[in-house]
């Protein structure tokens, strides 16, 4: 969700109704009847199963659908990153009674990158802007960015589409609402009232954006019912729990954090992406994600470690600290602590400026720092999602999704 806020594109939420609590059918959208009695084992088929909103169509679905099949190294990107968060997503979309269209909304909005950022400031998987975010309940501070944390995002995006469905009694013109804003999408309605004109998705007059955000949804939808019509190979995703949450407890280097959990630090921060910091801090991030199968390894090897957990300690900068003095005393080089820390050109440091600093005798100095989130400037172009492109990746040329 990106754009200005409230009354413009992405508006932030009205109050949201309780997580979990299941939506009242009010058309045919809004439920659909699914044979429990014999689970899927392939991910797929289970959201095929809960598909339940109307179908739309157009030359703009007939456009998206050639474009992602004409696509394939994109959609083979963006498949293998859903594999981590998916099971979550369509399970807290089932609890709700919502359709399961809803669980694909991370591939429009930001190709289930966690870290995609956008020129308007959007950041995670559901791209909340960070007002709409705040309204939400989702903290962003100098420790982390819950817009950008799986779970707490995934239920932040899933209230906020409940309350636009409850607003509007349809999921196409919800849908447009969490693109544009419900005062936008009110607002066009209320135009074609007064003209006599219907108020259904494809006759309001929306953002060029708006009106070609369904259709996206609508082009995933009917290429993940039928792949082989499209050309398109869907590798089986296990019908099972991806990952788990645990107290975060004492804060922890992340390194530290995948060391124990036997795993590697990429996937650890791909699990835990809000992080700002090499260092997860327990009171502000509340929670550590790990992969369901390596949760007893993690709790095995931490009973066992018997040395500090964190290579790091807080500093608050007195009157007459420089960073290149601080970083000198710490045996650390200027560049990277400045990095440790999200010091850019445009931060303003002084006295009483929070920093983190290597615990002398540790190894933070010398281990290079674990890849969290690092906000890129963005570019004077609006529109579009930005994504540093690592080694061996290419973005897709024609999307405004992230790579």
């Amino acid at each position: 969700m990106t754009g200005p806020d409230p009354a413009g594109p992405k508006a932030a939420a009205i109050a949201a109704p309780p997580i979990g609590k299941p939506q009242e059918a009010k058309d045919p959208q809004a439920s659909h009847a699914v044979d429990l009695a014999r689970p899927a084992d392939d991910l797929w088929e289970r959201i095929r199963n809960g598909f339940a909103i109307a179908d739309l169509d157009g030359p703009r679905v007939r456009e998206r659908e050639r474009w992602y099949a004409g696509q394939p190294d994109y959609l083979k990107r963006m498949v293998e990153r859903s594999k981590l968060y998916l099971y979550y997503i369509i399970e807290e979309v089932e609890k709700r009674g919502m359709p399961s269209e809803i669980a694909l909304l991370p591939m429009v909005e930001s190709a289930f990158n966690p870290m995609a950022y956008s020129r308007s400031h959007a950041s995670g998987l559901w791209q909340f802007i960070p007002s709409t975010g705040k309204r939400h309940q989702l903290s962003q501070n100098w420790w982390a960015d819950a817009r950008r944390d799986v779970i707490a995002s995934t239920d932040a995006a899933l209230d906020y589409l409940q309350t636009l469905y409850e607003l509007h009694g349809d999921w196409h013109l919800a849908l447009a609402s969490y693109n544009f804003g419900e005062n936008g999408v009110a607002r066009a309605i209320r135009r074609n009232e007064a003209r006599g004109l219907p108020t259904d998705y494809q006759s309001l007059k929306m953002p060029l954006e708006t009106r070609g955000y369904v259709p996206k949804l609508q082009a995933l939808k009917n290429i993940i019912t039928n792949p082989q019509a499209f050309g398109v190979s869907l590798e089986p995703i296990p019908n099972e729990p991806y990952f788990a949450a645990l107290p975060a407890g004492k804060d922890i280097d992340v390194r530290l954090a995948a060391k124990l959990a036997e795993m590697s630090v990429e996937e650890l921060i791909a699990l835990n992406p809000a992080l700002n910091r090499p260092v997860i801090s327990g009171p502000h991030t509340q929670t550590l994600v790990l992969p369901a199968d390596r949760v007893d390894a993690f709790r095995r090897n931490l009973d066992a470690y018997d040395q500090p957990l964190t290579s790091w300690e807080p500093y608050t900068m007195k009157k007459g600290d420089s960073l290149d003095r601080l970083a000198a005393k710490h045996g650390i080089a200027l560049a990277k602590l400045k990095l440790a820390n999200g010091i850019t050109s445009r931060t303003k440091i002084g006295p009483g400026s929070q920093l983190l600093l290597p615990v002398k005798g540790s190894d933070a100095a010398a281990e290079p720092l674990p890849a969290v989130f690092r906000q890129p400037v963005p570019p004077a172009r609006r529109g579009g999602l930005l994504h540093i492109v690592r080694k061996g990746e290419t973005c897709a040329a024609g999307t405004t999704s992230a790579c």
